[in-house]
C-alpha cells in the first residue's frame, strides 16, 4: 500500500503482453479483496475531455436557480434530473450537495403490474440552456463504458471464470452518471457531503476535480483519506460484486466530507451496473479463493438483493424520499407492510 492509503493500478498493463496483464489481474484481485477501492490510471481519458467535463459541470451549477429547478428530480418518476442542496439523504441524514442524475435514455415503461424497478427506466432531464452538457456527458459515458467492460473482463479472469462471464450476465447495462457539486460549509465541524454508504451495484468509476479532497474510505474501522491522484479515477466495487463472490471481494463504506467555505468540490461518479432484471449468479471460485470468501455482509437495514433492479430501487427510494412520496407511495406502503 502506498502513502495514499489505496493502491494504484495501471489499466494499460492489460495491453502490454501476457505477463503485464497477469500482474494487473493479480493486483486487481488483491486490491478488491483487501479494501474494495483503488486508483486506476491508464484509462485513455484525455486531459482535454476532463477539462470539458469540469467546465460543463461549473456551467451547469452556475445556471439561474429557476433553470435548474425546471429539471428538478421531483418532476421525474425515474429519479432523473437536478437535486437541490439538501434534497438527498444517506442513512436518513441530509447530504450537503447538489447534483444532476443522468441514466440511460429510454422511454418509460407504462406497465403498472411489472416489477417496481421498471420505474427507474425513463428519459433524462436536460437543461435547455446548456446543450453542450449532453454532448460531453455522452462522450464521457461511452469512454467509461469501455473502461468498465475491460475491468470486468480482467476481474472475471482473476476470479477463475471465463473472460466473458460478466458480459454474459449483464444484459443491457444500467448506467448512472452523477455530476455533483459540494458547496463549502463554514461550520467549525465536518459536514456530511454524502454520508457513509456502500454502492448498490457492481462498479463505480469516480472522477474528482483535481486538488479537491474530502473522500474517505473505511479501513479496519478507521476513516482514511482518498485524495485525488492526477490522471486517475477512484474505483470501487458495489454490493452486487460482493454478493457474486460471496464476500471474497468486498464492498466498502465511504463518505465525503464537505469542503470549508469558500471552497467547493466537483465530482462525477459513473456507476456501471447490469440490466435491472439481471441476476448475477454466484461465481464458482477456485478453491484457494473460495476459502478466503468472508460471506456477504449482513445488515438488516440494508439487505443485498441478487437482482440488480431491486438493489437499485432500494437505494433510490431511500435517498430521495420526496420523489418516492410523490410518485411511488404504493411501493413505500408495500415495503412498510412487509
Amino acid at each position: 500500500m502506498s502513502e495514499l492509503n489505496l493502491p494504484i493500478l495501471d489499466l494499460s498493463l492489460l495491453d502490454q503482453g501476457p505477463e503485464a496483464a497477469s500482474r494487473f489481474r493479480d493486483d486487481l484481485r488483491s486490491a478488491t479483496h483487501d479494501v474494495g477501492f483503488f486508483y486506476l490510471t491508464g484509462t485513455g481519458v484525455t486531459p482535454a475531455l476532463e477539462e470539458r467535463l469540469l467546465q460543463a459541470a461549473h456551467d451547469f451549477f452556475a445556471l439561474p436557480e429557476a433553470e435548474k429547478l425546471a429539471i428538478e428530480n421531483v418532476t421525474s418518476p425515474h429519479f432523473r434530473g437536478y437535486t437541490r442542496v439538501g434534497g438527498e439523504r444517506t442513512q436518513g441524514r441530509v447530504d450537503w450537495r447538489e447534483q444532476i442524475d443522468i441514466g440511460p435514455e429510454r422511454d418509460a415503461i407504462p406497465d403498472a403490474d411489472g416489477p417496481g424497478y421498471n420505474r427507474l427506466i425513463g428519459p433524462n432531464l436536460w437543461p435547455a440552456a446548456q446543450p453542450e452538457l449532453r454532448e460531453v456527458v455522452t462522450e464521457w459515458h461511452d469512454h467509461l463504458t469501455g473502461v468498465a467492460r475491460k475491468l470486468l473482463r480482467a476481474w472475471a479472469l482473476a476470479l477463475g471464470a471465463e473472460e466473458q462471464y460478466f458480459d454474459r450476465h449483464f444484459g443491457d447495462p444500467q448506467t448512472l452518471i452523477k455530476i455533483v457539486r459540494y458547496p463549502g460549509k463554514d461550520d467549525p465541524t465536518p459536514q456530511q457531503g454524502v454520508g457513509a454508504h456502500k454502492d448498490s451495484g457492481v462498479l463505480t468509476l469516480l472522477w474528482v476535480e483535481p486538488g479537491k479532497g474530502g473522500l474517505q474510505v473505511e479501513r479496519d474501522g478507521e476513516w482514511v483519506d482518498a485524495p485525488p491522484v492526477p490522471g486517475a479515477f477512484v474505483v470501487n466495487i458495489g454490493e452486487l460484486l460482493e454478493y457474486a463472490t460471496q464476500g471474497y471481494l468486498t464492498a466498502t463504506n465511504h463518505r465525503v466530507i464537505s469542503p470549508r467555505y469558500p471552497d467547493e468540490r466537483i465530482s462525477v461518479p459513473f456507476f456501471f451496473n447490469p440490466a435491472l432484471d439481471a441476476r448475477l449468479p454466484i461465481i464458482d471460485l477456485p478453491a484457494d479463493l473460495a476459502a478466503e470468501a468472508r460471506g456477504v455482509s449482513q445488515d438488516p437495514t440494508n439487505p443485498i438483493h441478487a437482482t440488480y433492479g431491486e438493489n437499485a430501487l432500494k437505494s433510490r427510494l431511500r435517498a430521495h424520499p420526496d420523489v418516492a412520496e410523490r410518485w411511488h407511495s404504493d411501493l413505500l406502503a408495500a415495503r412498510t407492510a412487509s
